[in-house]
């Protein structure tokens, strides 16, 4: 009996170190999966509205070889489509067009011996039809822009003279060009926000056909718009 329980002991001395390494064991736990986000791409086709600031010097010649200036300014409004071709990983190529209905408008005054006129240029609206070209930091775009452009502008005069008040207007399309650069920021994969500064040069339209005399004025100014795309 004494060997038995001594044997018992003996068994239970050497098994519960062994049971014990064996509860302390640790088996490999599989690692849990991580999805991993998309990267985003800027190619496709979207649509879009805008909204900003426009104006800058206006610069009136007239036939007497003076000179006047003034400050146009106004709001302007539109909307825009175009197509993104993102390469390269991080190379964009795009190309968009866009018109926007205008607020811009300056007013000057010449007075000469025995006259006052009084003139108002404008600018109905304008649009462009440009290339851009940026570098993707994921949902990041700055980019650079320039192409055509084109719009209506329209001038009128009101002179005072010996003879009495006459008031004459005239309108004409101008074309010319557009260079200009921004940014833009992925939203979510359909919807980006933009800002986007662009200087135009319509050229001068002349008012010599509205004003004895006459003379021209240019067509530059500067804009600051924001703007939404949908992206499809």
């Amino acid at each position: 009996m004494k060997r038995l329980l001594l044997s018992s002991a003996i068994a239970m001395a050497i098994v519960a170190p062994a049971s014990a390494a064996d509860l302390a064991t640790r088996y490999p736990v599989k690692a849990p999966v991580v999805a991993v986000a998309p990267v985003f791409s800027w190619t496709g086709f979207y649509i879009g509205a805008n909204a900003g600031f426009g104006g800058g010097d206006k610069n009136y010649t007239f036939s007497d070889l003076s000179t006047s200036s003034s400050n146009a300014s106004g709001f302007i409004a539109g909307g825009q489509i175009g197509y993104n071709f993102q390469f390269a990983n991080n190379v964009v190529l795009g190309l968009e067009t866009d018109i926007q209905w205008s607020g811009i408008e300056s007013d000057v005054t010449s007075a000469s011996a025995g006259s006052v006129t009084s003139l108002n240029n404008s600018l109905d609206y304008y649009g462009t039809v440009r290339a851009r070209l940026g570098y993707a930091f994921d949902r990041v775009l700055p980019y650079v822009t320039g192409g055509f452009a084109y719009g209506k502008t329209k001038t009128e005069a009101a002179a005072l003279d010996a003879t009495g008040l006459s008031y004459l207007d005239g309108s004409e399309t101008k074309t010319g060009w557009t260079v200009g650069g921004g940014i833009e920021y992925a939203l979510t994969n359909n919807w980006t926000i933009k800002t986007e500064y662009n200087y135009v040069d319509l050229g001068d339209s002349d008012f010599g056909n509205i004003l004895t005399g006459g003379g021209t004025v240019d067509n530059k100014f500067h804009t600051v718009r924001a703007g939404v795309n949908y992206k499809f």
